[in-house]
C-alpha cells in the first residue's frame, strides 16, 4: 500500500536525489543525501543497503565511495522503488480496527492506493529529473582544480 508509507516517500527521496547529483557516471555519498534530505545518515543505511541489493542502486566502497544508479534513470519506476523498501515496511500494523474501517475505509483507501500505484508505475526517475529541472533546481558544477604559479 502506497498511502501512509514514509519509509516509501523517503526511498524515492532518496532515487531521485542520486539520480540528480549523480546519475549513473557519478556518486554521492551516503552522508550528502541524509544532510539534503534533512535525514539522519544511520536513518536512511537501512534504505541504501536494500535498494543496493535489488540494484537499483551501486554501492562503492571505499573512502572515495558513494552511491550511483544501478540502471538509466528511465528503467527505474517509482512503483519499483517503493516495492523494493516496502517489503519489510511494518508500518501497515496496529492501525485502526472496527466495522467502519473494515468496511468503508480500507475498501475505499485500497481503491485509492490502486490509482497510486498506476501513477507510481509511469513515473520514472527520469520523470522526476525533469521535474526537478522544471522547479528550477541546479546541479553543482564539477570543475577541474587548477593551479597557478
Amino acid at each position: 500500500m502506497y498511502l501512509r508509507r514514509d519509509r516509501a516517500m523517503i526511498a524515492v527521496t532518496i532515487m531521485v536525489d542520486v539520480a540528480f547529483y549523480a546519475g549513473r557516471s557519478g556518486l554521492v555519498s551516503g552522508s550528502d543525501i541524509a544532510e539534503r534530505a534533512g535525514l539522519a545518515r544511520r536513518g536512511i543505511e537501512p534504505l541504501l543497503q536494500a535498494l543496493s541489493r535489488s540494484g537499483v542502486l551501486d554501492s562503492v566502497r571505499g573512502p572515495r565511495g558513494g552511491y550511483r544508479l544501478g540502471r538509466p534513470q528511465r528503467d527505474i519506476s517509482l512503483d519499483e522503488i517503493v516495492r523494493t523498501v516496502a517489503n519489510d515496511d511494518a508500518s501497515g500494523e496496529g492501525g485502526p480496527i472496527g466495522a467502519l474501517f473494515e468496511r468503508v475505509v480500507s475498501p475505499c483507501w485500497h481503491q485509492l492506493d490502486s490509482v497510486v500505484c498506476q501513477q507510481m508505475i509511469s513515473l520514472t526517475l527520469e520523470d522526476m529529473v525533469r521535474r526537478a529541472e522544471a522547479a528550477g533546481l541546479r546541479r553543482p558544477l564539477h570543475e577541474p582544480i587548477t593551479f597557478s604559479i
